[in-house]
């Protein structure tokens, strides 16, 4: 494994995923494949957010296989040890630690502000707890931990971004500089794939209809049968347009893994039916997802070679945070180790 520790000249991007559940073609195409082409240009740092994750219960036998199935297969969709940290959250103290000095540089306001928390506490109203209103404080020490320049968000991670800035702000401004600011990164391709089943919804695996989603490990006939059965409408042309939401969701798709544009795509159908459209999307996904599939059942198989992976990157983001912490410490006024 490369030491990132010496990689200073590049900037540094910070990226975390929570392991709850199969990873979903939105997750890929959005996200996760978008991260690969990032460790060319930056300093990258991974985590499997297995902390973030219990603001919710989990089966305790689930949530052990689910991480290491996301570790497992985020090494699969291409993210490189040798030029990368990968490491699983909870194996780096630092974090726990950070996340209770800057609850205490948060502001009870802004934490009840944050949408996220409004709508997990609508859908989990017999476990509100305090874990679920003061994640955004744990989530801004894992950024600033690593002093990331950049962090890559959606819209929904924003007001989350939002907070880490004003919470870094806030502490320098009494402290001092000891946190990097970090700005938010927008990946220049990312495809915003919807449900197949109600388009004008993003791609969810919590969603309960399985047919509206394609998980990253669904077996080829069951991506073929999900496409097939593809929410579109009776128009039966191919051709992007307002009104068209699930025809216009598949061209997404398929422009995503072919890297074909609306014109070629509108072109390539001209006179076909949805039917030839829907097979040609599944039997592309499916090979964009082969090699993914195929690494993954490897990895998942060979434990000790993960365990290797994720502890050789945890002692190193470990010596990274902990000067961090230690200099937020002691500005703090804690007698230091």
């Amino acid at each position: 494994m490369q030491q990132t520790e010496t990689k200073e000249r590049k900037k540094v991007i910070f990226s975390a995923i929570q392991p709850t559940g199969t990873f979903t073609l939105g997750n890929y195409l959005g996200a996760i494949r978008n991260w690969i082409p990032l460790q060319e240009e930056f300093n990258c740092i991974y985590a499997l957010a297995d902390l973030h994750a219990i603001t919710v219960r989990q089966d305790p036998k689930k949530f052990r296989e689910n991480i290491y199935e996301a570790y497992a297969l985020l090494l699969a969709c291409g993210i490189d040890l040798e030029k990368s940290l990968f490491f699983i959250q909870s194996h780096v103290s630092t974090h726990a630690q950070a996340a209770w000095l800057l609850n205490c540089y948060t502001q009870f306001g802004e934490l009840s502000r944050m949408t996220q928390f409004k709508d997990k506490s609508a859908r989990h109203t017999d476990n509100i707890n305090a874990g679920l209103f003061t994640y955004p404080s744990l989530m801004a020490g894992d950024i600033l931990l690593y002093q990331a320049d950049m962090v890559p968000v959606g819209a929904d991670q924003m007001q989350h971004l939002e907070l880490t800035r004003n919470i870094a702000e806030r502490f320098n401004g009494i402290y001092g500089n000891v946190f990097k600011v970090p700005e938010g990164f927008t990946p220049k391709v990312g495809a915003r794939v919807k449900s197949l089943q109600d388009p004008t919804k993003k791609m969810s695996k919590s969603d309960e209809n399985a047919n509206s989603y394609i998980a990253i490990l669904d077996k080829p006939e069951v991506i073929m049968k999900k496409f097939r059965r593809a929410v579109t409408d009776s128009e039966a042309c191919v051709r992007y347009a307002e009104g068209k939401d699930g025809i216009n969701n598949l061209m997404g798709i398929y422009s995503a893994v072919t890297g074909k544009s609306n014109a070629e795509i509108e072109q390539e159908f001209d006179g076909k039916g949805y039917g030839d459209f829907k097979t040609a999307v599944g039997e592309a996904v499916v090979e964009e997802l082969r090699p993914i599939q195929e690494k993954f059942g490897k990895y998942i198989q060979d434990k000790a070679y993960l365990k290797e992976c994720y502890e050789k990157s945890a002692e190193i983001a470990r010596k990274i945070s902990q000067r961090t912490l230690d200099k937020a410490m002691k500005k703090i006024g804690f007698v230091l180790k």
